[in-house]
């Protein structure tokens, strides 16, 4: 039986450990968006794909098709993440999650965009946590990076200036928890993409 695209994500991230490792298991996760990331180099997160360090050196561009009509009326907006589970290796997770971006106000482009081919998503703030590319250390073997596209509860949601993922020294980025992350501010998973890099 085939499966439909959202389902065979699903499936992808259990296979793969992203649920549970990221994504809890309970409640279960139903994607309902497709989530496209791209670098500069043009490579592209394909669902566990392996890229170097070259490849993911810049902020990648995002777009994401929405399969099932958001919830809200207005024009929803997004938080996107970028977060490792296997820091410093996946045998030995001790740092799990390291935050390596996180940005709010992402916006699906608009309609007009449709007809230029420009589907990248719109970034409409600065990053809460900026880029900071893969970096896995020599010797740590695979590390997962997973790809979070959360709805925002509202069109002007928005991080505390104190919050923890406003504190972007490398020291500060360790120990993350999306999941949590997105309970405490109530927002709710759309979207899921991921790629490997080796730390050789």
């Amino acid at each position: 039986m085939m499966l439909d695209p959202l389902n065979a994500v699903r499936e992808d991230l259990k296979e793969n450990g992203i649920i549970p490792d990221v994504i809890p298991v309970d409640p279960p996760f139903h994607p309902k968006a497709l989530l496209v990331v791209t670098f500069p180099t043009s490579q592209e997160a394909l669902l566990g794909n392996t890229l170097t360090k070259t490849d993911t050196a810049d902020e990648p561009t995002v777009a994401f098709t929405p399969m099932q009509v958001p919830d809200q009326t207005d024009e929803p907006t997004y938080t996107l993440v970028m977060t490792d589970p296997d820091a410093p290796s996946k045998e030995n997770p001790k740092f799990r999650e390291w935050r390596h971006w996180v940005v709010t106000g992402v916006k699906a482009p608009p309609t007009s965009a449709i007809e230029t081919d420009n589907l990248d998503a719109q970034l409409t703030k600065p990053a809460v946590t900026p880029y900071y590319p893969p970096a896995p250390p020599p010797g740590t073997g695979k590390h997962r990076y997973v790809l979070l596209l959360y709805q925002e509860p509202s069109a002007d949601f928005s991080i505390p200036a104190d919050a923890p993922e406003r504190k972007n020294e490398p020291a500060d980025r360790k120990n993350w928890n999306a999941a949590r992350f997105a309970d405490k501010h109530g927002l709710k998973l759309v979207g899921v993409n991921y790629f490997v890099v080796v730390g050789e």
